[in-house]
């Protein structure tokens, strides 16, 4: 079938728009957040800089119920608390909140894996030159994991193009709504594969200056 481009290209570069906003917001406020409580999953783990037991407990048992519930039923079982939040449970703002949601208890659990593989010893070394927590946290640990928690949030952004997608299904707008509202409920493949490519390109492009920022930091 024809595809009316002149008709469907204001369209596209809304949807394109969309869906950078989402993933760039998801980005910055999930990855602060994400890296916060992915910094007290590490520190008040026995044995840790602010070992805590029960705190521990519950952020842990947290992480472990959300982040393995696939998105797409996610984003529809925090309906409620979207609606409370943002006072609609459609469009890009809502499937904006559901993505920081899942997206801090992801990046935490990405976190506290790098940083389990810092050596012990160092900060068991800034510890003894009375270094507080918070500035071994800020000075020592981040830094010290800055390579990998790179390549850990690139992979966290290939994630986050994919949930994006996924809320399209769901009126969440973005490239993901574009290709099922244009391309395939109205069986225009080529819309299909635009959308398809055009999300391609976006994740191939952050991979390489992910991977490129990586290099970077390992070599300091």
């Amino acid at each position: 079938m024809n595809t009316d481009w002149e008709t469907l290209e204001p369209v596209l570069w809304d949807s394109i728009g969309q869906t950078l906003w989402m993933v760039a917001a998801t980005l910055v406020v999930g990855g602060l957040l994400g890296l916060v409580l992915g910094v007290l999953l590490y520190t008040t783990r026995p044995g840790g800089l602010l070992a805590n037991r029960p705190v521990y407990t519950i952020l842990n048992v947290a992480v472990n119920i959300i982040r393995p519930i696939p998105f797409i039923i996610f984003i529809t079982a925090i309906g409620p608390l979207t609606i409370k939040v943002v006072g609609t449970q459609l469009g890009t703002t809502a499937a904006t909140f559901a993505l920081i949601v899942a997206a801090t208890f992801g990046i935490s659990r990405i976190v506290e894996q790098n940083l389990v593989t810092i050596d012990p010893g160092v900060i068991e070394a800034a510890r003894a030159m009375g270094a507080s927590p918070m500035r071994i946290i800020t000075t020592l640990l981040v830094p010290e994991a800055l390579g990998p928690l790179i390549l850990g949030y690139t992979f966290v952004f290939v994630a986050v193009v994919d949930m994006t997608a996924v809320a399209g299904a769901v009126g969440g707008g973005g490239l993901g709504d574009f290709a099922i509202t244009y391309g395939y409920q109205q069986f225009n493949w080529t819309v299909t594969a635009v959308a398809v490519v055009l999300m391609i390109v976006l994740v191939q492009a952050v991979q390489f200056l992910g991977n490129w920022l990586a290099r970077k930091a390992l070599r300091h």
